[in-house]
């Protein structure tokens, strides 16, 4: 290996959760503070725990409800869909006399 281009590694380096959880491990760093750990993690704990860093979740919830409202929408496809089947709907209705058909059965 070369000389003096490795960083400087710490066997007995500190790691410092936020929930208060605190165990040493190898690294290049001397501490490290981290925001979640295995002690509080979801998946090792089998407890849910929701994390929001600047409103992420709650951004996300009311994109899905916009959605939602979005998809009972009809686009204008739709509407232009239901208007040509409203006018091939449309019955023309022609009055005949009795006169008339009198006159057709003469022929």
């Amino acid at each position: 290996m070369k000389k003096d281009i490795h960083p400087a590694y710490y066997p007995e380096s500190k790691v410092t959760c936020v929930c208060g959880n605190s165990f040493t491990i190898g690294s290049t760093l001397p501490e490290l503070k981290i925001e979640i750990c295995s002690a509080c993690h979801p998946f090792y704990t089998g407890k849910q725990k929701l994390i929001d860093t600047a409103r992420r979740v709650e951004k996300f919830q009311a994109k899905s409800v916009n959605k939602a409202a979005l998809a009972d929408r009809k686009g204008k496809k739709a509407k232009r869909a239901a208007k040509a089947a409203k006018k091939e709907k449309k019955e023309v209705t022609v009055k005949i006399k009795p006169s008339d058909l009198a006159e057709d059965n003469k022929k």
